[in-house]
């Protein structure tokens, strides 16, 4: 029996080696969204203080800041088939996401991080080009009725503003403010009062639609405490 060359055995380890590589390199760029079930020991039933979503009463968790970005801007910004971009690193454990009504349409960015024991993923809030809210800050207290003052531009000047407390999607209050048009920022200025809350927090959430159907086009959202 004729023993092959040395040589030859270790260029075919070597070629073996190299697709090994390669296979690993394109199993890991490509992983599958998967949700999280949580366990008793890591379940969190109360709303962490920074995050909009989840909602910490359901158990809903996501393994992916994609796919959480992704469900919160269907579910809760209300965009209908958004184009979604990938996972865009902050630090080691958040980011931001960016998400599209259309191909060439504005950016609205959701930002995301880990937060909890089971290393699921949570959206802190989103933002975008042709909203920007002045009053109230991130995180302030809510009390109605309250001001409510920045710059836009939209279709007829018209941005939606809902009031939303944690565990619902129903709005606490519904209404719009009116900046500028035609792609000119314009301010702002306008009171909102809300019903009482069973929540001690939410968010504010702001949504600019297109006028040919209707549809969510940019939309921000921050996460606000609620007067009871």
């Amino acid at each position: 029996m004729r023993k092959r060359p040395i040589s030859v055995i270790v260029a075919a380890m070597v070629v073996v080696g190299v697709l090994g590589v390669v296979v690993g390199r394109q199993w890991r760029s490509t992983p599958t969204p998967t949700t999280i079930t949580p366990t008793p020991s890591t379940t969190v039933t109360a709303q962490p203080i920074t995050a909009i979503w989840p909602f910490a009463t359901t158990v809903t968790r996501f393994a992916d800041p994609v796919l959480a970005a992704q469900a919160f801007a269907t579910s809760y910004l209300g965009f209908v088939d958004p184009i979604v971009g990938g996972f865009r690193h902050g630090d080691r454990r958040s980011g931001e996401v960016p998400i599209q009504a259309t191909p060439a349409g504005p950016v609205t960015t959701v930002l995301v991080r880990e937060l909890t024991p089971d290393n699921s993923w949570w959206v802190l809030g989103a933002s975008c080009p042709d909203v920007t809210v002045t009053v109230p800050s991130t995180g302030g207290r809510l009390t109605s009725p309250f001001v409510v003052r920045g710059w836009s531009t939209s279709f007829e000047g018209v941005v939606t503003v809902d009031v939303l407390q944690d565990g619902s999607r129903t709005p606490l209050a519904s209404g719009v403010v009116r900046g500028g048009s035609m792609g000119v920022l314009g301010p702002f200025n306008s009171v909102i009062a809300f019903s009482s809350p069973s929540s001690s927090a939410g968010a504010l959430l702001f949504r600019i639609l297109a006028a040919r159907d209707g549809h969510v086009v940019q939309a921000s959202a921050m996460r606000v405490l609620l007067a009871r």
